[in-house]
């Protein structure tokens, strides 16, 4: 039975800079975080693709591959709000059951819907819906099947602006021409646990025990991918962050310790921010820096460009930038030539289950958690940096909301 219609925009960055910007339709365009040449393309046009330019290709290689290559610094405030938009324009033709990325989101089939032929109006009428009111840049593959994963799968089969229908008579056969690896969630060391149990192609996969992937995946996880595959039926699961952090790449005339160490303070203050408004307490935090040598980069934990310090539950950003002071002193300050910063906070309890220490105060909320509260509140009124704690006040131009695609970014706390 067809359960799920998953909607995949393509090339979602550089498809949105082609929709605000016509002049750069039909050209091939590369998104990057930073203008710089040590950057990288965070997403490429179909043009660009054709070119063989991918997420992660260096500016230097793009440039090498495609002369004619625009490049664009990411307006991630814009991405967010055609985010939006898509949601809504999806949701005004069938409900919207989960949005799993910002360019992936999940209706769910129910009743008549679940007919192939009815399905594929349905997906026809989202396609014309987005073309619409969204923009006729902004192309879709749409996968139809009897799962999440499935329909994950269906619609990576045909892009640009593919309609694919998985039936549970199609699987395997219609699958086995793919790697385990085009599953969500099965990275490399996950390929490398399958090569080692002799699992190599998606007929291995299939012809696998439930046993033998319950083993590979060390858990519950192999029996339920054994279940997926086969097309069973599950909803979204309710997971609890384990951490929240942001990382930054340095403009050029920002690398060098000084300009790391103000990028950082920003990034522990927003962070401090989110962690409130999402009801969290943290109980340790880590902060890195990357490098590069004169041969080529380095991720800098080697060279000691990584600190962690564990602590009493907080949410107090005075805490955590003292915090970020110590970890800065113990050898980040010293590391050579920084492209690139980082900062998580680790080991989150939610307010619901926070344990006062013994020394706070037994009041809902202490004096320093009113404090904080008014800055939270402050800003979202008055818009960003309407009041910061002046550790950050050379980077407040730098270190704009970035987005993860497994996670939107809440432009309140993240701008």
């Amino acid at each position: 039975m067809l359960r799920t219609l998953f909607v995949d925009f393509n090339s979602y960055f550089a498809s949105v800079e082609q929709q605000i910007n016509p002049a750069l339709r039909g050209r091939p365009v590369g998104v990057v975080p930073v203008m710089a040449e040590t950057s990288c393309c965070i997403a490429a046009s179909y043009e660009a693709k054709a070119f063989g330019i991918r997420t992660g290709t260096g500016v230097a290689e793009a440039r090498r591959l495609c002369p004619g290559i625009v490049l664009i610094e990411g307006k991630h405030e814009v991405y967010v709000d055609f985010h939006q938009r898509a949601v809504a324009a999806v949701g005004r033709i069938a409900p919207v059951r989960q949005v799993l990325s910002i360019d992936e989101m999940e209706c769910e089939l129910t009743g008549s819907w679940c007919e192939r032929e009815k399905a594929v109006k349905i997906a026809e009428h989202i396609k014309t819906e987005i073309y619409r009111s969204v923009g006729e840049s902004m192309r879709t593959s749409i996968g139809i099947a009897p799962n999440t994963l499935l329909g994950k799968l269906a619609s990576d089969m045909h892009k640009p602006n593919g309609l694919t229908v998985l039936e549970q008579a199609d699987i395997p056969s219609k699958l086995l021409h793919l790697k385990p690896s085009a599953i969500t969630g099965v990275g490399p060391r996950m390929v490398q646990r399958l090569e080692k149990a002799k699992i190599v192609t998606m007929a291995d996969l299939y012809a696998a025990p439930r046993d033998v992937l319950h083993t590979v995946w060390g858990g519950v996880g192999g029996t339920e991918m054994y279940d997926k595959l086969r097309g069973q039926w599950y909803g979204p699961r309710v997971t609890i962050p384990r951490t929240l952090g942001h990382s930054h790449v340095l403009p050029p005339d920002m690398r060098h310790a000084e300009g790391a160490w103000n990028v950082l303070n920003r990034l522990t203050q927003k962070a401090a921010m989110r962690l409130r408004k999402q009801g969290f307490y943290a109980m340790g935090m880590s902060v890195h820096v990357q490098g590069r040598r004169q041969n080529g980069y380095s991720t800098g934990y080697k060279a000691g460009g990584q600190e962690e310090a564990k602590f009493c539950e907080t949410q107090d950003t005075a805490f955590l930038l003292r915090v970020l002071s110590r970890l800065w002193r113990r050898g980040l300050a010293q590391f050579p030539a920084p492209v690139a910063v980082g900062m998580t906070l680790f080991g989150l309890v939610p307010t619901s289950q926070h344990t006062p220490t013994l020394f706070e105060e037994k009041k809902p909320a202490t004096k320093r958690d009113g404090l904080s509260s008014m800055v939270d509140k402050i800003n979202r009124l008055y818009g960003k940096n309407a009041l910061y704690f002046a550790s950050a006040h050379q980077a407040l131009d730098h270190a704009p909301m970035r987005i993860a695609f497994n996670r939107i970014p809440d432009i309140e706390t993240e701008r």
